[in-house]
């Protein structure tokens, strides 16, 4: 009995460890999320019960089509670039094993630099009268207003891409790291080349670490707000609103908080029928 007790006493103080954290989840998480599915049925004017009314304000809302169509132009564009060159480099980096430590800080150093300042530095490269202008008038070729035509949809996606390269570079360097270099001595012997062995063996091992990097990168492409926010403003008109900058326009500025929390779980809804189909696709493929 007394060694039971003191099991319970140790399990109790354990709680007690957890709870300041799971208060904090709770109170930053888990109520926030229980408020918005609250708000998406209410009227944000009148507090009244609508039901989906809010919901199918969003489908009769040209806004939100052209957000929604952004966001997935953004998702289908940026994630295939971010994984097969995130995976090229990783590729490159095992191979040079002395430089790949300094190399692998290389890439992982915007994730370190602050979004303004981010901002600031693209700003100036892809100004009407910025460096990369300026270089194409060295070389007698009309320079583009990137940030005011339809360029800045791409502007945005180097932007992304740049930022969030690095990170993707480590998981697939760590999953590199992990495959046995015996699997590539034998496919040696039997004659397999460097491509064979690519989609033979790197590609099959790779698997967890795809669906890792597949997956958050969908969440990120999805979430993508402080580059669009500081960069395009959504600007020029509508071109690069994203969903998440339009749950921040209606929620903020026009204190639509109905209609922002209902878009906010339409897009979260969105978000984890692709995970599962992703989950789906990589599951089968075992």
């Amino acid at each position: 009995m007394t060694g039971s007790k003191k099991i319970k006493k140790r399990e109790y103080k354990g709680f007690l460890f957890l709870l300041p954290s799971f208060a904090g989840v709770c109170l930053f998480w888990v109520i926030p999320y229980l408020d918005v599915i609250r708000r998406s049925f209410f009227s944000a004017i009148s507090g009244e019960f609508t039901g989906l009314k809010n919901y199918s304000t969003i489908f009769e809302n040209q806004a939100f089509r052209l957000a929604a169509g952004n966001t997935l132009r953004f998702f289908l564009v940026c994630i295939p670039l971010l994984v097969v060159l995130s995976l090229m480099i990783a590729v490159l980096l095992t191979r040079r094993k002395k430089s790949m430590q300094a190399l692998k800080s290389m890439f992982l150093l915007p994730m370190a630099i602050p979004v303004a300042s981010v901002v600031l530095l693209w700003k100036v490269l892809f100004h009407d009268q910025g460096l990369l202008n300026h270089f194409l008038e060295t070389l007698s070729l009309q320079g583009v207003d990137w940030m005011n035509t339809d360029a800045s949809f791409w502007v945005l996606v180097v932007s992304y891409l740049w930022r969030n390269l690095g990170y993707d570079i480590v998981l697939w360097v760590a999953g590199l790291s992990a495959i046995s270099q015996s699997l590539y001595e034998a496919a040696r012997v039997d004659g397999a080349g460097n491509m064979r062995q690519f989609f033979s063996i790197t590609l099959p091992m790779l698997k967890p670490i795809t669906y890792l990097v597949v997956t958050l990168g969908t969440i990120w492409s999805f979430q993508v707000f402080d580059l669009v926010y500081t960069l395009t403003g959504g600007g020029p008109g509508r071109a690069t609103t994203t969903l998440v900058l339009t749950i921040y326009n209606s929620a903020f500025k026009n204190y639509q908080m109905g209609y922002a929390s209902a878009v906010s779980m339409l897009l979260l809804a969105v978000v984890l029928v692709i995970s599962f189909l992703q989950k789906v696709v990589f599951r089968e493929k075992d």
